[in-house]
C-alpha cells in the first residue's frame, strides 16, 4: 500500500498530532525563560535549535519552519532583554540559529519530497502488481482459492514469482505459478510474457504438455524484448509448475518444469507430488530432451493443493536452517485455505523473524463438492 502521509492541518487536528507539537512549544517556553534568569554570562538561547530539529521528526517542513521562526524570535527576545541586539554574541546566536532552522527546514522538506516519491513508486508498483498478477477468483468451478504474495523488495511490493489461474475449454481449471530467476522490477517482463501467453492459451490448448509447450515457445520468442540482459548478462529462465484440474473426477494432472513439488494434505496427511519426468525450466530454449509430460495425481473432495515457490522453502533462520515447510504443514489443523496461509504466513515470519529476503508465494487449492462453473468475484 502507499505511503500515507499527514498534511499539518490533519495533523493538528488528532490528540497524538496536538501533543507532538506541543513539546518543541514547550522546549521554546522552557529554554527563553530559564535563559532570562540565567547570570549574564549563560547563554542557553542556541539549544532553541532542538525546537524545530524536534518538529522534523514528526511533521513537515511548513511547521517545522513555523516553529524555526518562533525559535528565532525567542532568540531575538532573549537578545532584546540582556543587553540590545546590537551586541556581536547576540547577533552571532540569531544568525546561527536562523541558518540551522533554515537548514532543519531544508532536510525536512527533501525527506517528504522523497516520501511523496517512494508513495508514488509503490502506487504504480501496487498497480503493476493487480495488472500482471490478478487476484484469483475466491470460487473458480468446484476449487476454492487463497493466496499470498510476499515480495523481498518492500518498497516496490512487486518481484518475480507468479501465478494465474484460468477456465479450460473442457469443464475443468488450469494453474500455473512460476519463479523468475531473479527478483525485482527486472524480472516483471519476463514474468508478464509467460502469464500473458498462459492467459490465453489455458483454453486454447487441449492437453497440458501442449500449453506447456505453447509457454516454453511464447517466452523463448520473447526473451530478448523483455530481458534485462544489460544488467543481467547471465541465464534468463522461469521455474513453472503447470496444472490441470478437471471439474469432475478425482484426478488431476501437472507438469513440472523445474519447480518445487505441490503439496497435497489429504486426510490431514501431507504429500509431496514429485514429478517422475519433470522438464527444464521454461526459457532452455532448444534444450535437447525438453519434451513436456503430464503427471497425474489424485486430488478429491476435500483436498487441498499446496503450490509454492522457493523463496518459501529457502527462507532461513537466524541460524541458517531452511523453512521446513512440508514439516510445518503436517503439523497445521488448518480446515480451509485460507486458514492453512495464515499459519504458514505467520509462521514463516516467525521462522526468518524478518522480512524475507526472496520473493515467495503460496497458492492454496481446496476440491469442494459444490460446482460454481463461472467466475466469482474476488471477495
Amino acid at each position: 500500500m502507499g505511503v500515507q502521509r499527514a498534511s499539518m492541518d490533519r495533523l493538528l487536528q488528532q490528540p497524538s498530532g496536538r501533543g507532538l507539537v506541543a513539546m518543541p512549544l514547550a522546549l521554546i517556553i522552557v529554554i527563553t525563560v530559564v535563559d532570562i534568569h540565567s547570570p549574564a554570562d549563560v547563554h542557553l538561547g542556541p539549544l532553541l535549535v532542538i525546537a524545530p530539529a524536534l518538529t522534523a521528526s514528526f511533521a513537515g517542513p511548513w511547521l517545522t519552519a513555523a516553529i524555526g521562526v518562533l525559535a528565532v524570535a525567542a532568540q531575538v527576545f532573549i537578545a532584546v532583554l540582556h543587553g540590545g541586539l546590537g551586541t556581536s554574541n547576540h547577533i552571532a546566536q540569531i544568525t546561527a540559529l536562523t541558518v540551522l532552522s533554515a537548514l532543519v527546514v531544508f532536510v525536512c522538506y527533501v525527506r517528504e519530497r522523497r516520501g511523496r516519491q517512494l508513495s508514488r513508486a509503490r502506487s504504480v508498483a501496487e498497480t503493476a502488481q493487480r495488472v500482471l498478477l490478478r487476484p484469483p477468483p475466491r470460487r473458480i468451478g468446484p476449487l476454492r482459492v487463497s493466496w499470498l504474495y510476499l515480495a523481498a523488495e518492500d518498497e516496490t511490493q512487486i518481484g518475480g514469482d507468479l501465478f494465474a489461474i484460468a477456465r479450460a475449454a473442457h469443464p475443468g481449471t488450469r494453474v500455473i505459478i512460476g519463479d523468475v530467476r531473479g527478483k525485482g522490477m527486472a524480472a516483471i517482463g519476463e514474468a508478464s510474457v509467460v502469464l500473458g501467453a498462459f492467459r490465453e492459451g489455458a483454453h486454447r490448448y487441449a492437453t497440458l504438455p501442449e500449453l506447456t509447450a505453447a509457454l516454453e515457445e511464447s517466452f523463448c520468442r520473447n526473451l530478448e524484448d523483455v530481458a534485462d540482459t544489460k544488467h543481467d548478462p547471465g541465464e534468463h529462465f522461469i521455474t513453472s509448475l503447470v496444472l490441470d484440474i478437471p471439474d469432475r473426477g478425482s484426478q488431476a494432472q501437472m507438469v513440472s518444469c523445474g519447480h518445487p513439488p505441490p503439496l497435497l494434505v489429504h486426510d490431514h496427511k501431507v504429500t509431496a507430488l514429485h514429478s517422475r519426468r519433470p522438464a527444464p525450466p521454461l526459457g532452455m530454449c532448444g534444450l535437447p530432451g525438453s519434451s513436456h509430460f503430464a503427471d497425474p495425481f489424485p486430488f478429491e473432495t476435500g483436498d487441498m493443493l499446496l503450490l509454492y515457490t522457493d523463496g518459501v522453502i529457502e527462507a532461513r533462520s537466524p541460524t541458517g536452517a531452511f523453512y521446513p515447510l512440508e514439516e510445518r504443514v503436517a503439523s497445521f489443523s488448518a480446515t480451509s485455505p485460507d486458514a492453512l496461509l495464515r499459519h504458514i504466513h505467520d509462521d514463516l515470519l516467525a521462522h526468518v523473524g524478518e522480512q524475507p529476503t526472496d520473493d515467495a508465494a503460496l497458492l492454496v487449492i481446496e476440491r469442494t463438492a459444490s460446482h460454481h462453473l463461472h467466475l466469482s468475484h474476488v471477495e
